[in-house]
């Protein structure tokens, strides 16, 4: 984060929620934040705005299969 970027690719999972706190707080700092996410995600599905840019990439898997699984 020195440089003043930071990409950030959570994996699925738990440590997104206080993760996407600190990516939102480094934003705010004037840091470039980029939260690369998959389409598809029970933890990383909130729609608020965000300080940080929120890029997505498609996934085969989807809710219904995810909530099956």
């Amino acid at each position: 984060s020195e440089g003043g970027k930071l990409l950030v690719v959570p994996m699925v999972g738990s440590h997104w929620l206080s993760m996407k706190d600190v990516a939102h707080e480094l934003a705010e700092r004037g840091h470039e934040v980029v939260v690369l996410k998959p389409e598809e995600s029970w933890q990383m599905g909130d729609k608020h705005g965000h300080a940080y840019t929120v890029k997505t990439y498609p996934v085969v898997t989807k809710f219904d299969e995810l909530d099956n699984a």
